[in-house]
């Protein structure tokens, strides 16, 4: 007969807190970082929005009701510090000036470096700034900000931080101040005018130089000195040490004369030979070599043995691993025909 049987309580669920993301305190801060990243940036200022929404509906124990509430709150925060897109910005500009007499074309007058209209609110010169301090600072003194690529190849103008102010125009009602700025990329040179072909500065014509006078034509072009590459136009050939061969000749040049110097010319190469040989010719390209009877790697004039193929100035005694051997002794191919 057995006895009364104890039943012993279910162990409760553990009670450990769980990470730090998932506490009350991290979900309204993620709230309260969407609007002061918006104002940032309107990227981060995304971003934000959609952590704050996973971190609201992912595990997370408030009510339903709490929930919505909280991501219709994240979602009106993100939305009172975007930017206006410059499509429906232009719209209503364009709206605006049609209310106007008739003797104005256009909303804006030609676009110019820095110009304003009297009867709007002032707004600094930001020509050479970042679009990224432009911006915020224009919004703050209660204007619409606007912008478009200046150049002619009417880019799409993504991280206001890459890019810089070339032309601003203000324009607009007496209800919507608007400034619209013209931008290229930051390492790029301002146009002219606004829409027209951003003016990089081209590459000099050095061929027949030397290297001496090159140099300082190339450099006065906007390359640093440090990026001016001297090479051998012949590949067999060999260059001097640094300062002995400022006498020597422009044969090729890259970029060629009259090309542009954009951002993606990182080297310039000038290919040189001795005067004591001149330039290859045109229709060989870089595959032309000075004479080397013993094919051995060496020119003629560089080789202190030219009529033996087992050494060279860099291998006296034989090159290692060579025909016939290294060393000073007497070897079959060096001493007889039969190699």
């Amino acid at each position: 007969m057995s006895g009364p049987q104890s039943h012993e309580p279910s162990p409760s669920p553990s009670s450990t807190p769980g990470p730090w993301w998932q506490t009350g305190a991290a979900r309204v801060g993620a709230i309260a970082a969407v609007p002061l990243l918006g104002l940032v940036n309107d990227r981060l200022g995304g971003v934000a929005l959609l952590v704050a929404l996973i971190l609201l509906w992912w595990h997370n124990p408030w009510p339903r009701s709490g929930r919505v509430v909280a991501s219709v709150a994240a979602m009106a925060l993100f939305g009172a510090v975007l930017p206006e897109q410059p499509a429906d910005a232009r719209a209503r500009a364009a709206n605006a000036e049609t209310a106007k007499p008739p003797t104005r074309p256009s909303r804006f007058p030609t676009a110019s470096r820095a110009t304003a209209e009297t009867t709007m609110p002032t707004v600094p010169d930001f020509t050479g700034e970042s679009l990224d301090v432009a911006f915020p600072k224009s919004r703050r003194k209660g204007f619409t900000v606007i912008y478009h690529d200046a150049s002619d190849q009417k880019r799409e103008v993504t991280a206001r931080s890459l890019w810089k102010v070339c032309f601003q125009v203000t324009g607009g009602s007496s209800e919507e101040s608007i400034v619209d700025f013209g931008v290229v990329r930051r390492e790029e040179p301002c146009p002219d005018a606004d829409g027209k072909t951003v003016p990089w500065k081209k590459m000099p014509d050095v061929l027949g130089l030397t290297w001496r006078a090159a140099v300082p034509k190339v450099t006065a072009a906007g390359v640093p000195e440090d990026d001016v590459h001297a090479e051998a136009a012949y590949l067999n050939d060999t260059l001097p040490r640094e300062g002995e061969y400022d006498d020597w000749r422009v044969c090729r040049q890259d970029p060629a004369g009259g090309g542009p110097l954009t951002d993606e010319v990182y080297v310039v190469s000038l290919a040189l030979s001795s005067p004591d040989h001149g330039c290859p010719d045109p229709d060989r390209g870089r595959d032309a070599y000075l004479p080397d009877r013993d094919d051995d790697g060496d020119p003629d004039y560089l080789d202190p043995y030219p009529r033996d193929r087992n050494r060279t100035r860099h291998y006296p005694n034989g090159i290692p691993g060579g025909s016939g051997g290294s060393g000073d002794g007497w070897h079959l191919c060096r001493h007889t025909r039969w190699c």
